[in-house]
């Protein structure tokens, strides 16, 4: 199981996330295990690493799967999106 699962019930997401402390960075075997769990959910599945600073970033970003968020608890309000044409939405 992921350390934290959040739903967003406004637009059906489940955010599935795991900690450096505790899993280590959403790498590709981690999410085809998450998403091997949760194949039965019928809502979006969005893989998420957290860390406490983008420095913990730095020897990690090699490891960390496309089609992946990276959330940094020193810059809260910004995510990173590992590639892909499926992101949260354009800036308003």
């Amino acid at each position: 199981m992921p350390d934290v699962i959040i739903r967003d019930p406004a637009c059906d997401w489940l955010f599935l996330v795991d900690t450096v402390t505790r899993h280590g960075t959403v790498d590709d075997k981690r999410r085809e295990e998450l998403a091997r769990l949760f194949a039965g959910s019928a809502v979006w599945l969005e893989f998420v690493s957290a860390l406490s600073t983008r420095a913990q970033l730095g020897p990690r970003v090699d490891g960390i799967a496309w089609e992946t968020v990276v959330w940094v608890a020193d810059a809260p309000t910004h995510l990173t999106h590992f590639n892909g044409s499926c992101v949260f939405g354009p800036y308003r």
